[in-house]
């Protein structure tokens, strides 16, 4: 399956930029990101939420860049510094289409702020809705069985409501 904008010329900060001017014209009230090395940021406030999507980055030693698809050649450093760049500008392109989608779905009343970012919704501790989530949801289908209680401990909560 072909990647969205998987030949976009659009800068990673340009789509920064879109992100922030979208998520102002939905009214969030805060906005902000960091980069590292393997993964960028971007965290909004809205409606009362803190919501953050961490975006997986590439790594620029990964063969798909080092080397050439076709024959597997060794790429210069110039090329292979290209071919990473491309493969942020995708991501970052994808994540501002998530977030527009999002917010569009939201404005036509289709879904709300709380059901569209909930995933993302910072928890108390740092986390997200969906860290906490996920182990939790692999617990009840593992055991056939909700857990007994929601959000009384963090993700390491292994109690099944097994009774026992």
């Amino acid at each position: 399956m072909a990647k969205y904008a998987a030949d976009t010329t659009v800068s990673s900060e340009r789509s920064r930029a879109e992100i922030e001017t979208t998520l102002r014209r939905y009214k969030a009230d805060a906005f902000g990101y960091l980069t590292e090395r393997d993964t960028a940021v971007v965290m909004f406030r809205m409606a009362g939420r803190h919501i953050k999507f961490i975006l997986p980055m590439p790594d620029p030693d990964d063969r798909e860049f080092t080397h050439t698809p076709s024959r597997g050649d060794l790429r210069t450093a110039a090329a292979a510094e290209a071919a990473w760049e491309q493969a942020c500008r995708q991501r970052w392109r994808a994540l501002a289409l998530v977030i527009k989608a999002k917010l569009e779905a939201v404005a036509a009343g289709i879904t709300t702020v709380e059901d569209e970012f909930l995933a993302h919704t910072v928890l108390p501790d740092g986390s997200t809705v969906g860290e906490w989530a996920k182990p939790q949801l692999a617990i009840a289908y593992s055991s056939a069985q909700m857990p007994k209680s929601l959000l009384i401990s963090g993700p390491a909560t292994h109690d099944t409501g097994g009774g026992g």
